[in-house]
């Protein structure tokens, strides 16, 4: 029987190429299983009798499955996302409507008909929690999504190539850090003028994205000179193939970590400039305006502060569980 080649030793050593035992699609690959006593059951099996193949998100997700702090806040996430989207669903009535509030009824305390009962205005206090948590996720998920993106793609590029703009925009994302997040968004929406969701969440992305920048910059740095990486290179694997298949898969944890976080960061961050007037304005609806009108009313009415803030603050709680939950779950140094 003939030697093997140096290629073929070497596209065995590469993570993704046929033939490799190292990566997931290779023969050992798929052999491979994970053994954790008083987890995985018996003998390493997935509960269905067969084996399951280790790597890093199936063991992350098979420990997110049976982490408490995962399921609460990922039902509570789930159930606030569910309110943004069909309000519909958890109430009949529409703040939007003529005739929704009654000046007849400000400031009348929870009942059996009204559970949060009513605003100095005579509006339902349960109907617009409920609308208000529209604005409110749109504008964590819009942030969130802008943020990833922009400083996401920077990130990568930089890391990657080096060089001169690497240095520049390290440089640029330091400008950005000595700018805190509510202090920055407090002074461009106090210049720009009314908001909306979409303008309070291009703000904050704008604030943001250096965070994300530095993450997957530093991920991918510390990737790129790894022997997989080195050998794709050696075998002819383009900047494309070698950065989709080994360095984006390797890089993304973290990002993902803090992405879930900030995004209740930025749903509360959203409520404080609603509530100094300078974020979402009426006639929207909003947690932030709802806490801000009702700030007054505290000491003879404390009911319409305490529900919109409560329903917040649990929001924000929800993004923060589900963030701890997936970076202990991802972190090689817990397992």
């Amino acid at each position: 029987m003939s030697e093997p080649t140096k290629s073929e030793n070497t596209r065995a050593a590469i993570p993704g190429q046929p033939g490799s035992g190292s990566a997931a699609g290779g023969p050992a690959a798929e052999a491979a299983t994970v053994t954790k006593d008083g987890k995985d059951g018996k003998d390493g099996k997935d509960g269905k009798g067969g084996e399951r193949v280790a790597s890093l998100w199936t063991d992350a997700w098979y420990d997110l499955r049976r982490n408490p702090l995962f399921l609460i806040g990922g039902f509570l996430v789930l159930f606030m996302v569910a309110l943004a989207v069909a309000p519909q669903l958890f109430t009949d009535a529409d703040p939007r409507a003529g005739g929704f509030c009654n000046l007849a009824d400000s400031l009348k305390r929870p009942s059996a008909d009204h559970w949060f009962g009513f605003d100095v205005q005579g509006c339902d206090i349960y109907t617009r929690t409920i609308w208000g948590a529209r604005n409110s996720i749109i504008v964590g998920i819009l942030t969130t999504t802008l943020v990833v993106a922009v400083g996401g793609a920077l990130g990568l590029w930089a890391g990657w190539t080096g060089g001169l703009w690497d240095s520049t925009l390290s440089r640029l994302t330091e400008i950005f850090f000595a700018i805190p997040l509510l202090l920055g968004g407090m002074l461009i929406m106090s210049t720009w003028g009314k908001g909306n969701a979409w303008t309070v969440s291009a703000v904050m992305a704008v604030l943001g994205w250096p965070q994300i920048y530095r993450l997957m910059r530093s991920a991918v740095i510390s990737n790129k000179h790894n022997d997989y990486v080195v050998a794709a290179k050696a075998l002819g694997a383009g900047t494309g193939r070698i950065v989709t298949r080994h360095i984006l898969p390797n890089a993304v944890a973290p990002v993902i970590v803090v992405s879930t976080i900030n995004l209740g960061v930025y749903i509360g961050a959203e409520a404080a400039l609603s509530y100094l007037g300078i974020g979402i304005q009426s006639p929207a609806i909003s947690w932030g305006l709802m806490i801000s009108d009702a700030q007054s009313r505290f000491l003879t009415a404390p009911h319409v502060l305490l529900f919109p803030a409560a329903v917040l603050s649990i929001t924000v709680l929800a993004f923060i569980m589900l963030g701890d939950a997936v970076r202990d779950a991802l972190d090689p140094k817990l397992r």
